[in-house]
């Protein structure tokens, strides 16, 4: 009896350490938001010993915190509706058609989501900046579409391998032309395998900072750019930093919670 007690409270605290473990640095995010800076580096404390608002409120007034939230959310957005719109199509002939070369060609785009995004920052970079594109929301967009669409083609690919192909011809037997029923019919069978993969998309585009930060300066600055530029002649404003993390949690925290379901399906019937 003993054992079996033991070995219970064993199952929960596991968990439960686990848990606090991962939660752990997001609550100290939290908890450095409503110091000050001065706070942070003169104590160690697990509350605020002065409770402030100021770092949220300055992120809310200056033109240049918001801004950088809002040009985020603006190529964030839009890559992941261009990623998985190309995606779609380009897994749907991966599945269900047989061609020279369709392995490699498979192998050869999932390829470039391997590699470093630094490989292409300075081509990228300069092809924007020859065409006018550079300092855009669309130039940030397109560059992470080089690693989203493979890695969304991969996930529908696997979706869309799971649905019987006599879908397909039941369809084209009652008369559906192909768009009508790839929009009809096809998409809602794997609206799961849609949602992990705009989830994918979305939250790479948002980490992501290093192509981000080179082909923007100052119209379309995105978040990450300006939590870098945070420092002045006393040091960086931790307090600020730490808002500002705060803030970029937010949006993820939402998607995650919009798609909880498809990515719970997905991990469990998909290629993720």
């Amino acid at each position: 009896m003993r054992v079996g007690a033991a070995m219970k409270r064993i199952k929960w605290l596991v968990p439960a350490l686990y848990i606090v473990f991962v939660l752990l640095p997001i609550y100290w995010l939290l908890n450095m938001s409503f110091k000050t800076t001065n706070e942070i580096l003169g104590s160690f404390t697990l509350w605020p010993d002065h409770f402030t608002l100021e770092n949220y409120r300055t992120i809310l007034t200056d033109p240049t915190w918001y801004t950088g939230y809002l040009n985020s959310l603006a190529y964030v957005l839009m890559n992941t509706v261009i990623s998985v719109s190309l995606a779609l199509p380009a897994a749907y002939a991966f599945s269900r058609y047989r061609f020279m070369g369709d392995k490699h060609l498979f192998f050869w785009l999932l390829s470039n989501r391997m590699a470093p995004p630094a490989v292409f920052a300075l081509p990228f970079f300069q092809l924007y900046s020859a065409i006018g594109l550079f300092d855009t929301h669309v130039a940030v967009a397109l560059a992470h579409c080089l690693f989203n669409i493979p890695l969304a083609v991969w996930i529908l690919e696997g979706f869309m391998s799971g649905v019987p192909k006599e879908l397909d011809e039941t369809a084209f037997v009652d008369g559906y032309p192909f768009w009508r029923f790839f929009i009809r019919i096809f998409i809602p069978t794997i609206a799961a395998g849609i949602g992990v993969a705009a989830f994918f998309c979305f939250m790479f585009s948002w980490v992501e900072l290093l192509l981000a930060k080179t082909l923007t300066a100052v119209v379309a600055k995105p978040i990450a750019a300006v939590m870098t530029r945070t420092a002045s002649t006393s040091g960086y404003e931790l307090g600020l930093l730490a808002a500002a993390g705060a803030l970029t949690i937010v949006p993820g925290a939402f998607v995650i919670y919009f798609v909880r379901n498809y990515i719970a399906k997905g991990f469990a019937l998909g290629r993720v």
